[in-house]
């Protein structure tokens, strides 16, 4: 069961936060599932104006799925910290845990057949991974390009519900949660400031 302290709600406060979250991440993990065991692709993604976009071979066992069922489902998730029990104090193994973001969503897959919808959504994927340019712009007029884009996939999910849980310490008492705080800075790598930035932005009581 989930933890509500944990739980962040797209449909209210939260959907800044999280839309935010899937802009800054480019990786996440496709289910599928048509029969037997459910499948699942890591891929590269692109996430703009409430669609996930991302594009991959014509053949496999993720399209083979998704000509079976469109019914998908797909996470983002970034560990942000490990936080050793002896963060919190304690003598026995325990309290050990992670802090991070993940992201579910729930919707249906279809592929991209319009060639002008294609070049927008690889111009977003190229302004994610490559923002120093460094290639020509893309057109469903370029012969080169217009082959490439005819020859691969590219999938959208207009997610119907979206579920977050950023865990960042708001289950703890103030003590426990002041120790792990003052570990994490001194520490002092740029993933444990970034780790104890967020606790602070969600501490459970009053600085």
């Amino acid at each position: 069961m989930r933890r509500k302290e944990f739980s962040v709600d797209y449909e209210t406060e939260g959907r800044v936060e999280i839309e935010s979250f899937l802009n800054e991440m480019t990786f996440g993990f496709l289910g599928t599932q048509a029969e037997g065991h459910p499948h699942i692709t890591p891929l590269n993604y692109v996430y703009h104006e409430g669609t996930f976009y991302m594009h991959g071979s014509r053949i496999g066992q993720k399209m083979r799925d998704i000509a079976e069922r469109e019914a998908v489902t797909f996470a983002v998730a970034k560990e942000y910290s490990i936080i050793p029990s002896y963060f919190s104090g304690a003598e026995i193994a325990c309290p050990a845990t992670a802090f991070f973001k993940s992201v579910v969503a729930y919707g249906r897959i279809s592929e991209v057949t319009d060639l002008d919808q294609k070049c927008e959504a690889f111009s977003l994927f190229m302004k994610r991974l490559q923002p120093e340019g460094g290639y020509r712009p893309f057109s469903a007029e370029d012969p080169e390009y217009r082959k490439n884009l005819k020859g691969v996939a590219m999938l959208q999910i207009i997610p119907e519900r979206l579920t977050a849980k950023f865990k960042f310490g708001q289950n703890q008492g103030e003590r426990v949660w002041r120790l792990i705080a003052q570990n994490l800075k001194e520490r002092n790598t740029p993933d444990s400031l970034q780790t104890f930035s967020e606790m602070e932005r969600r501490c459970p009581f009053g600085h």
